[in-house]
């Protein structure tokens, strides 16, 4: 893939995954800008960037607000004369139950996931439809946005509503020729270090390089932020050009598409339902074969 010319904005670039996405595109030929909320973070990027031959400077703040939207893509500007790619990845975790979860929890990470996204979207469309050309708006959805997990009630709701976004603004830019979709990653990060049946692997990779066992990056689609990096590369290219409103999940060894929500069942009753009339026919009709939710457990071969 070749990006030269082109200029992209990776939220969250600091660490982690969006490291790695700003690294991977900036190694195809893209100039980036690289936010995060952590000054020393995004510094320590941009010179790992530049020293491997990309093109790269640093915005920090904390995504959230239409002001800090508004600075990113004005930094891509002011450095590289225009914005072709916005890479909306910035995100935290507040982790609890529903009946310990505070307001402050909740609000915290819908601002930064779920506003964050709305409001570098925003910008990056406004931008991008001025300017001519199309462009790409990359997501970042989750399988608890897609399943639901414990525990995850702000993070999941978040991650839900970025999914139907980046559905609504593909329609909305599609005459634009501006391509929206959203990427599901599984990887070894500082986030997924959290979830007690992946820690164990994340800590020996990070800890003492022991590669991640090949049934988890096959069966479950675990991976590091690298196996990630390299779907952004793809869909912030022209070979992509006609792929939008999509969920794609990667990880590992697997590639993926995530269904979007749809009838998978119907019923009809003449004059309308009863509440009796549901119960009476529910078990043989819609309610056969309820859906699963929640993210599985990985289960090691034997376990």
């Amino acid at each position: 893939m070749d990006l030269t010319g082109k200029v992209a904005v990776i939220t969250g670039g600091g660490r982690g995954l969006g490291f790695a996405y700003a690294s991977a595109l900036a190694g195809a030929g893209a100039a980036v800008v690289v936010n995060d909320v952590d000054a020393e973070a995004a510094g320590r990027a941009v010179k790992e960037i530049t020293a491997a031959g990309g093109r790269a400077v640093a915005e920090v703040a904390p995504v959230g607000t239409a002001e800090t939207a508004q600075a990113l893509v004005d930094r891509a500007v002011d450095a590289f004369g225009r914005l072709d790619v916005m890479v909306a990845n910035a995100g935290i975790l507040r982790d609890r139950v529903l009946w310990k979860m505070t307001d402050e929890d909740f609000d915290d990470v819908v601002r930064v996931h779920l506003r964050g996204t709305f409001t570098c979207a925003r910008a990056a469309a406004v931008r991008m439809r001025e300017q001519g050309g199309g462009g790409r708006i990359i997501t970042a959805c989750s399988p608890a946005g897609q399943r639901g997990n414990f525990g995850q009630t702000n993070y999941a709701a978040a991650k839900a509503g970025i999914a139907a976004m980046t559905r609504t603004w593909a329609l909305e830019l599609a005459r634009s020729g501006v391509t929206v979709n959203a990427i599901v990653p599984i990887a070894a990060t500082e986030m997924t270090r959290t979830i007690p049946a992946f820690a164990p692997y994340v800590e020996a990779l990070e800890n003492n390089g022991e590669p991640l066992p090949d049934w988890l990056r096959k069966a479950e689609g675990f991976g590091t932020p690298g196996d990630v990096a390299e779907l952004v590369v793809f869909l912030a290219s022209d070979a992509s050009s006609g792929v939008t409103g999509q969920c794609v999940g990667i990880g590992g060894d697997k590639l993926a598409l995530w269904s979007h929500p749809q009838e998978i069942a119907t019923a009809y009753a003449h004059g309308g339902w009863s509440a009796d009339a549901i119960a009476a026919t529910w078990s043989s009709s819609v309610g056969r074969e309820p859906q699963s939710y929640g993210i599985p457990a990985p289960q090691a071969p034997g376990a």
